[in-house]
């Protein structure tokens, strides 16, 4: 018996309806919305984000499969660049194609309850990974596990994700933003613990804001510092030099004295 490979599902690209009712599912930790807004936070802190791109976190990617709206929240996403909405409109929801560019980059936090994020379900509901390589193919799909710290990056590869292998650092080249990827062990807003990170092709790590303030808090400190020497160093100049005048002076030696000698 030969076996059939099922058909490719017919996939549309139709804005999603302003009545269709969003899922408002709640996220599985408190360090989800934290690892979404630092990612994010460190693009915009070192002037990578612009107005045409869309980032976001649980928000809704949209596709129509078989006539059927489906709708995937992913914990952060890339969009290279996307149509303008007006002033006046909130953005609910992206729908790829229809609303702008392929969805470029995909990242779930896994939960200690639910297998989802690497679910290959091919029927309704649709697993989140077969989702993202067959329906919307987003090219770089990233899976981090907060409980066991794993971090997996996947790329796609003749419509089939590959799983990447991290560099000698432990971290990851995403050519999307033309940035590795990886873990970093410290504190943001009073929270210690494991965060995904950004580094350049230097392998320098794209600081997050606060980072940056208090860099900046830090050289302000040393040029005050610095000013508070230079001005130290000035006033014993003006003390030896009063000093020494004054000895000049009960010596009977002063600018007449030179003058006439001279």
């Amino acid at each position: 018996m030969v076996l059939q490979t099922p058909p490719q599902p017919i996939v549309t690209w139709e804005p999603l309806p302003d009545d269709y009712p969003l899922p408002d599912d709640p996220v599985e930790n408190l360090q989800q919305p934290s690892l979404a807004a630092a990612l994010t936070d460190a693009l915009g802190a070192n002037d990578r984000i612009r107005s045409e791109m869309l980032i976001g976190s649980n928000f809704g990617i949209v596709a129509t499969v078989r006539k059927r709206i489906v709708v995937k929240a992913p914990d952060w996403f890339y969009v290279p660049q996307v149509q303008p909405v007006a002033e006046d409109v909130i953005r609910r929801s992206y729908t790829p194609n229809a609303e702008g560019a392929p969805v470029a980059i995909v990242m779930e936090f896994l939960s200690n309850e639910d297998g989802g994020e690497l679910s290959i379900r091919s029927t309704p509901p649709y697993g989140k990974l077969h989702y993202y390589e067959q329906i919307l193919q987003v090219p770089t799909y990233v899976t981090y596990d907060p409980y066991e710290l794993s971090l997996e990056v996947r790329c796609l590869q003749d419509q089939h994700y590959q799983i990447q292998s991290a560099n000698s650092d432990g971290r990851f080249w995403i050519p999307e933003l033309q940035l590795f990827l990886g873990m970093w062990y410290g504190e943001r807003l009073c929270q210690r613990s494991y965060w995904l990170r950004w580094w350049d092709s230097e392998g320098n790590l794209l600081l997050w804001s606060l980072e940056q303030a208090e860099r900046e808090r830090q050289r302000a400190d040393q040029e005050r510092q610095r000013a508070d020497q230079e001005r130290q160093r000035a006033d014993q100049e003006r003390q030896r030099s009063q000093i020494l005048a004054a000895k000049l002076r009960e010596l009977g030696i002063g600018p007449e004295t030179l003058t006439e000698e001279s």
